[in-house]
């Protein structure tokens, strides 16, 4: 990692403030800008050029001599009159080699000029109100990511960047498409920066800090010291392990790989891609060819996910830290997020009918994540625990939820995830709606608490959704021709896209009145205080 200041984009005065000293551990968070490792054009997309490479030379060779040699050589023969089977026997045969490998060479040193001008001109700051990225050879981009805005900071190590000692940071931005990316830089490095921008984005600095004593000034680190230092930092890292980050916090939930496993074993997917696979083996069997061709396919992407789905699940551990709940999963390639206090919008405890002989339950939430709606990832990003005995649930829902206190943790475990039972304090579907929900409308309900608002829902898929008064967004009310004749209504909570629903149907239309007062004045009153954005100015 270069440290040297880069004059030549930073401009002369620069406006922005460097961060205060004592906000920051890492000389890489000093307001100056700074270079990614320098193997990040590599692992960015040299490998795959490689490969694509290699697959088009194998498969087109003779067309590729064909159509460049006539280039250098005009009197050479075309395609339609080589002498020999193989294009390269007649290089050999008129001593052609050192031509053909002074082409070689000329393509290699292009790509390795192009990866080296990419990673010159890709450079990173962190001021002290945003982290700031440019990037771009021919067409420039620019992004930035104000401090105050930051929903997470994911530290992502793939396995081969494990194997010398690099991982990429990800900065979640409050905003669709909203990230910055800073990949790759050393392990060390990354865990250092990380923790800088969570401790900028706390407002801690606004408490803590005071301005730099005279004098001081940021060391100076040589270009040539600085690349030695990455390369030792790799070797070192060959040896030692650079996968396991630095100051890892105990996990206060384990999960066992055998309960992970049978957790998959026992769910829906597992169901239909049995399924699947007896309609194989049928159509198979009546010499119906037309559906192998569509169920094959099937049953083979069904099993990578279930694959896939295990293996990221593997090695997963929550904990608490100083700026927010860090969690870790994934056995090949290891994510590491840590979710500042605030980002939450919505929890929901759920059980899949297959779990309940087991007590397993699965806890998901609704963030903003700064991706794209194209992106496939995101889903791995609201699973906060992917299996869980109650203990496990209620251990995570108090680092969700930190503002509950202990005197409504009833409202939430006893009466809203394993409810309904004696001296139930919901308000459930009433008894002329049942036809809208004949199985759950005992359990169809909800409950306003001074924190949360709490919908419970779902006998044969138990769910409780729990949405932060704080970060509610909105709260509305919808009344269809069926509604009105049974005098019933459907609320539904506005809130940041994700996998909790929050809509709760055929609620008493005089409660869903009152549900509606109660949400608007609840949020309000609860968004007045909330300072949890900002939680390092109380410390």
């Amino acid at each position: 990692m270069s440290t040297v200041p880069d004059s030549a984009h930073s401009g002369s005065a620069r406006p922005d403030k460097a961060p205060p000293q004592a906000s920051v551990r890492s000389p890489l968070s000093d307001g100056e800008w700074h270079r990614l490792h320098p193997l990040t054009p590599l692992f960015r997309g040299g490998f795959f050029l490689v490969v694509v490479a290699g697959i088009v030379i194998a498969n087109l060779r003779d067309r590729l001599i064909g159509t460049f040699l006539p280039w250098f050589l005009p009197d050479a023969p075309s395609t339609e009159q080589w002498s020999y089977g193989d294009p390269l026997d007649w290089i050999f045969e008129q001593n052609l080699i050192l031509l053909a490998a002074l082409i070689v060479l000329g393509v290699v040193l292009l790509l390795i000029g192009w990866f080296y001008l990419s990673w010159r001109w890709h450079t990173f700051r962190i001021t002290e109100d945003r982290v700031e990225v440019r990037s771009g050879n021919l067409f420039r981009t620019q992004r930035r990511a104000p401090l105050d805005r930051v929903q997470g900071v994911n530290l992502t190590r793939p396995l081969f960047a494990r194997l010398v000692g690099m991982a990429k940071l990800e900065v979640v931005g409050a905003g669709l498409d909203a990230n910055v990316k800073l990949e790759y830089l050393s392990t060390a490095n990354a865990e250092e920066v990380r923790t800088d921008i969570l401790r900028l984005a706390s407002g801690a600095r606004l408490v803590r800090s005071g301005p730099p004593a005279e004098g001081t000034t940021q060391p100076s680190v040589s270009r040539t010291h600085a690349v030695t230092a990455t390369v030792t930092d790799g070797i070192n890292g060959l040896i030692a392990g650079p996968e396991s980050p630095s100051e890892e916090p105990e996990s206060v939930v384990n999960i066992p790989p055998v309960r992970l496993v049978l957790s998959h074993l026992l769910s829906g997917w597992t169901v239909f891609l049995i399924l699947l696979v007896i309609g194989v083996v049928v159509a198979a069997s009546l010499g119906a060819t037309w559906a192998l061709f569509s169920l094959v396919p099937a049953v083979i992407g069904l099993g990578a996910y279930w694959i896939s789905s295990i293996i990221k699940a593997l090695r997963y551990s929550i904990a608490p830290t100083p700026d927010g709940i860090r969690i870790t999963f994934g056995f090949f390639t290891t994510v590491t997020e840590t979710l500042p206090p605030g980002r939450v919008h919505a929890v929901e405890v759920s059980q899949d009918i297959l779990w309940r002989p087991a007590g397993w339950w699965t806890v998901r939430i609704n963030r903003l994540t700064g991706r794209s709606s194209a992106d496939t990832t995101t889903d791995q990003f609201t699973t906060v625990l992917p299996v869980g005995t109650r203990d496990d649930v209620e251990r995570v829902l108090r680092l969700l939820m930190p503002g509950i206190p202990d005197e409504e943790w009833p409202l939430v475990f006893e009466h809203g995830i394993l409810g309904p039972g004696g001296g139930d304090p919901y308000t459930n579907t009433p008894g002329r709606a049942r036809i809208l929900r004949p199985l759950s409308w005992r359990r169809n309900g909800y409950l306003v608490s001074a924190h949360a608002l709490l919908l419970r829902r779902g006998v044969i898929w138990r769910k409780l959704g729990i949405f932060p008064l704080a970060r509610l967004q909105s709260f509305s009310l919808n009344q269809g021709p069926l509604d009105r004749m049974l005098r019933v209504a459907t609320g539904r909570v506005q809130t940041v896209s994700g996998p909790v629903w929050g809509t709760l149907a055929a609620i008493d239309r005089d409660a869903a009145l009152a549900l509606f007062e109660d949400a608007a004045h609840g949020a309000v009153a609860a968004a007045s205080v909330d300072r949890s954005h900002r939680w390092g100015e109380e410390r």
